[in-house]
């Protein structure tokens, strides 16, 4: 089962709708680093990561991992590490994942320009929690705790988050 998601902030699933945040750059068909939107199409969910000081393994036939305070993503791309997993401190641009929002306490590593990732057009997309007024992300898909919850728990190993652009 894939995860719809329309321009409108709506993020449907197995019937059901559920309000999202979506990047403050709207949705695009030509993602750059830096421009806040999130980009259109289909992409694979890679694997599940938590806080678990904070939350438990969500239950998921996706793969799952534990975040640690030296979890980060690097988003520099000068980097080789564009677009990659880092362990902070590290020399290039990067993004901590271990927040003291809650926005990743559940984060969902989107298949968005990885393989192999091409600098400049994007990194760090993620499925991940909404802030509390579900207020514009830096290009990635947000949902209410429970909601990105449900979701994790209806999806298969070949689900997609699928985002349209009208």
């Amino acid at each position: 089962m894939d995860l719809i998601v329309d321009p409108a902030g709506v993020l449907t699933f197995g019937g059901r709708e559920c309000r999202c945040a979506l990047g403050r750059g709207g949705i695009t068909r030509d993602k750059h680093e830096g421009d806040g939107a999130t980009p259109a199409g289909s992409w694979t969910l890679r694997r599940v990561l938590y806080r678990p000081d904070r939350v438990a393994a969500p239950r998921t036939v996706l793969p799952t991992a534990e975040l640690g305070p030296a979890d980060g993503w690097c988003d520099d791309p000068d980097d080789p590490l564009y677009n990659q997993p880092v362990t902070l401190p590290h020399g290039g641009r990067c993004e901590a994942l271990w927040r003291d929002d809650h926005l990743y306490d559940i984060v969902v590593v989107l298949g968005y320009n990885d393989s192999p990732p091409v600098a400049g057009r994007g990194s760090a997309i993620f499925l991940h929690v909404a802030r509390p007024d579900y207020g514009p992300t830096e290009g990635c898909v947000a949902l209410a705790p429970g909601d990105l919850v449900d979701a994790l728990g209806a999806v298969g190993r070949d689900s997609k988050v699928v985002i349209h652009d009208g």
